[in-house]
């Protein structure tokens, strides 16, 4: 079989191709897409035989490699079965399988999983359940939906709704439900003399007092533990997700737990949540459910939150979202797979490992460099600030666009980087080598030398 060139394949795409979180122009000339042919391990290749080290397990989904051998083998078994079949009045045995190990996994209080077809989509499962159980309580004035600044939970309405990056939102705002936004307990904005744990007091204790008036209007609470991973890698203490728990339990409101890029060991713990010993009422994950291989979410809920459903027929008291796609065998397969490696490398234990060589390579690199204001680290999640005056902060103007420099320079070394405005981050795969992490780290150094040296973007 001939396989198409490089410049082939870019021009058949662009022929007919509209890419996602992309301005289509950008791929003309400034950032010439890269059409990718396999992938093996950490390692994404083209069709000219040049390879890419994933740096970011390809937007924070892939776990053990592309291409693992165990996930493809229990995929391809499953694909003999039963590929799809609609779960609606039916089940099978994959499904079933992981929503009971699921519920063993995560945190103690959440026995029922309800499946969707993306981290968007379990967002709107999450926000429409909640709403929907206050309706069916007697409770119907509570609606609203309280969300922290500079989060992200997703591209569909009710999930672009509870977000709060003005990227992504500003030109939707009409379509949009209104939602009540506090502070971000982000750590990089402490006042002078505070700790993560201080700012994340600080901005608890503001929450707080949105629900001691609102309580009565207010459905939910959603964030993301741990870390805003959309919102440059901004990184706060565990300390605020036990404040905001005891706070949601002492004023009757639900907590929404986005897990969907930080579940899944990437924070240190298989969820972030644990690092707080919290439960919420809900938790969404995606991404790493099936390490990359298919798409897939699901939302874990209460058995309490279940039976404000569950009722006779005539009661119209259904949660009645669906899609057609739910609970598809073939990436309830992927899922399984996955969560088997996790049990046999005891993986958890080596992405510490993993992490610590990470982190000591990131500060080696980075610490002291004169455009580099904090580097940050929760688990195998690490992100460099990168700025123009490191003594006041200041930062590069956005229409500068540096972190180009940073993606392109990345990609002629063989390292697939894409920078967060002005924030370098590393999400690999946990089975990347150290010698991996170091060429990585060696070569977002050298793209910001020459983003600081050569100025705007073209």
């Amino acid at each position: 079989m001939i396989h198409p060139s490089n410049a082939e394949l870019r021009a058949l795409d662009l022929a007919h191709v509209w890419h996602p979180c992309t301005q289509m122009k950008d791929h003309e000339a400034t950032m010439p897409l890269v059409p990718l042919r396999r992938g093996h391990g950490v390692w994404l290749e083209d069709y000219d035989g040049r390879r890419y080290l994933d740096a970011i397990s390809s937007w924070w989904v892939n776990l053990w490699g592309h291409a693992n051998p165990q996930i493809n083998a229990a995929v391809s078994q499953q694909l003999e079965r039963l590929p799809h079949a609609m779960f609606a009045g039916f089940t099978h045995e994959p499904a079933a399988q992981l929503a009971a190990e699921l519920t063993t996994l995560a945190p103690p209080g959440l026995n029922r999983c309800f499946f969707a077809d993306s981290g968007s989509a379990s967002i709107e499962v999450a926000v429409k359940m909640s709403f929907h159980f206050w309706q069916n309580t007697g409770r119907p004035g509570k609606t609203r939906f309280v969300t922290l600044s500079n989060s992200y939970h997703g591209e569909t309405l009710g999930a672009l709704a509870v977000g709060s990056v003005e990227l992504y939102k500003a030109i939707y705002r009409p379509l949009l439900m209104d939602v009540i936004t506090v502070p971000s307990p982000d750590a990089f904005l402490a006042e002078p003399g505070e700790s993560p744990s201080d700012v994340a007091r600080r901005r608890a204790a503001e929450l707080e007092r949105v629900l001691a008036t609102q309580a009565d209007d207010i459905a939910a609470v959603i964030l993301e533990p741990l870390v805003q991973c959309a919102g440059n890698m901004r990184m706060h203490d565990p300390i605020y997700l036990k404040l905001v728990r005891d706070a949601c339990t002492r004023y009757g409101v639900h907590l929404i737990a986005d897990e969907i890029a930080v579940g899944f060991g990437r924070t240190g713990t298989l969820f972030a949540c644990e690092q707080a010993d919290v439960t919420p009422d809900f938790l969404c994950l995606s991404k790493g459910l099936t390490a990359g291989y298919l798409p897939m979410s699901v939302v874990l809920t209460r058995e309490s939150i279940y039976e404000a459903f569950y009722d006779e027929y005539v009661k119209l008291n259904a949660f009645l979202h669906s899609h057609s796609y739910s609970g598809n065998p073939l990436a309830c397969a992927a899922a399984l797979a996955s969560l088997r490696l996790f049990r046999e490398r005891d993986a958890l234990k080596a992405n510490r490992v993993l992490a610590d060589h990470l982190g000591t390579a990131t500060r080696r690199s980075f610490d002291g460099h004169p455009n580099v204001a904090e580097i940050r680290q929760r688990g195998l999640i690490v992100a460099v600030e990168f700025v123009s005056d490191r003594k006041t902060r200041r930062t590069f103007d956005w229409r500068e666009r540096r972190h180009l420099h940073i993606y392109r320079h990345a990609l002629s070394r063989g390292v697939l980087l894409r920078p967060l405005g002005n924030v370098i981050y590393f999400m690999p795969p946990y089975v990347i080598s150290y010698d991996e992490i170091d060429l990585m780290v060696d070569v977002a150094r050298e793209g910001l030398d020459l983003a600081v040296r050569e100025g705007a973007a073209a």
